[in-house]
């Protein structure tokens, strides 16, 4: 089963962890797709600055702090993904309670672990 995953807050710096996340989704030949403040690529992964309606999105992947992440609700919202992962510092539990009336599972986790433990 494919886990296409689009990183929210995707950074071109090695040193941040959407970056290394980039970096290991691509190690475990998962799709990636991102979305960043600047335009580059991580790993041979485009980092596009505006919402594009990609295809198939199974996990969103967010890096970014909740007073930044209520502009994405609707966009992530009508990507309609399985599920949406809040890295730690991410935690928002009105935007958790809304993936939920819309039928998105949420997990409050860290992507790198979960996939370093194969649990991704």
């Amino acid at each position: 089963m494919s886990k296409k995953t689009l990183v929210i807050g995707a950074s071109l710096k090695t040193e941040r962890y959407s970056n290394k996340a980039i970096n290991s989704l691509t190690n475990k030949n998962i799709e990636v797709v991102a979305i960043g403040l600047r335009k580059g690529t991580v790993a041979g992964v485009s980092i596009d600055k505006e919402n594009i309606n990609y295809n198939n999105i199974h996990t969103v992947t967010l890096y970014l702090k909740p007073e930044r992440q209520e502009e994405y609700y609707k966009y992530i919202i009508g990507l309609q993904p399985k599920r949406v992962i809040f890295n730690p510092g991410t935690e928002n539990f009105d935007f958790i309670k809304l993936l939920k009336e819309n039928g998105i599972k949420s997990e409050i986790a860290c992507t790198l672990v979960l996939l370093s433990t194969n649990q991704y």
